[in-house]
């Protein structure tokens, strides 16, 4: 072993190989929520693209509809969810003609509301944990 040009493994094949580890399998699936604990989404809202108001999907399908936090029209194409900019017209629907000002009203009739899932929080504000903490040490 002395006569080695070089350190690296490989180099001289002749010599047999250090035993590689072999990949584990799959691990085991826990149905504990993942991440930072916020759990499952508890419902799904639309919001305005433009200033994030939650409206109801019902006002959010009429075609004069106006959001009560910005005053921009809601019946657009950036509040659709079928908005796709790799997608010819950039939409993911059939339509006959490209629609140019996304930002304004239009009267499509494929338009669908965008909606986001939201999560419940029941976490505690930051001033029931100190409360709490200060609990501990009362007599």
């Amino acid at each position: 072993m002395g006569e080695r040009k070089y350190g690296q493994r490989g180099y001289m094949e002749d010599e047999p190989r250090e035993k590689r580890s072999r990949p584990q399998g799959p691990r085991e699936r826990s149905e504990k929520p993942r991440g930072r604990g916020l759990g499952a989404p508890s419902k799904s809202v639309f919001k305005c693209n433009r200033c994030g108001e939650s409206l109801s999907a019902g006002k959010a399908m009429a075609f004069d509809a106006i959001c009560g936090g910005c005053g921009d029209d809601v019946h657009t194409c950036t509040n659709c969810s079928s908005l796709d900019t790799s997608a010819r017209f950039e939409c993911r629907q059939e339509i006959p003609e490209p629609i140019m000002k996304k930002a304004k009203r239009n009267e499509c009739d494929l338009f669908s509301p965008k909606t986001t899932q939201v999560f419940d929080s029941d976490k505690p504000s930051p001033g029931d944990a100190r409360a709490a903490f200060d609990s501990l040490f009362d007599l």
